[in-house]
């Protein structure tokens, strides 16, 4: 387990589009927020920080037996920067020789703990600032960010996410096919579960 490497899994959003918690989906017969905080758990981080926001108290409950710690932003819904920043200065505040942070997010069901563990060894083996996953003609999240990028992350507007920092660095990246694939509305979650709940058995 890497200590200085923490997980900030961002699940404040209120999932306007799916016109309900997508935090509550059901993938594998559990929760989608669950089936990503286990695989934040089972990878070689330290620390898995979950930031928490729209319908706080149902996301709570169902990761009340997890070995997570829960951030509430009262200000989620100014947009993800502000949940990001909320992860961030958590983590500094509490274990300020955290080396570096992967940023997370609830929403891409096809994530596993081995792609997130391959983002902490690229980043051993280059020392990179950055280290990005690659998808779709594009890189994103998860991320990993090194401490020197910490002042940016929390100099990013409240609607601004991961991607305006990593618009602005070389990075190293991992390969993860699977990352376009993100449940934003019912459409999405019907066609995943269509096309892609048997292979995860």
């Amino acid at each position: 387990m890497n200590k200085e490497i923490a997980i900030i899994l961002l699940a404040a959003g209120p999932s306007s589009r799916m016109g309900q918690s997508k935090q509550q989906l059901l993938i594998e017969g559990k929760s989608l927020l669950v089936y990503s905080a286990e695989i934040a758990i089972k990878s070689d981080v330290g620390k898995v920080i979950v930031v928490l926001g729209s319908e706080e108290i149902a996301h709570r409950e169902i990761l009340n037996k997890l070995k997570v710690e829960i951030i509430s932003n009262s200000r989620w819904q100014t947009g993800m920067g502000s949940s990001l920043k909320a992860g961030l200065n958590h983590v500094i505040k509490n274990n300020p020789k955290t080396d570096a942070v992967i940023v997370m997010v609830c929403d891409q069901p096809l994530l596993n703990s081995d792609h997130i563990d391959s983002l902490i060894k690229k980043y051993t083996t280059t020392h990179a600032l950055l280290v990005t996953s690659s998808y779709s003609n594009t890189t994103g999240v998860p991320a990993l960010f090194n401490h020197k990028l910490f002042d940016e992350i929390l100099n990013l507007n409240d609607d601004q996410g991961a991607k305006k920092v990593i618009q602005k660095h070389q990075a190293e990246t991992v390969d993860f096919p699977d990352g376009n694939i993100d449940l934003d509305t019912p459409e999405d979650y019907k066609t995943f579960l269509q096309k892609h709940s048997k292979k995860m058995s």
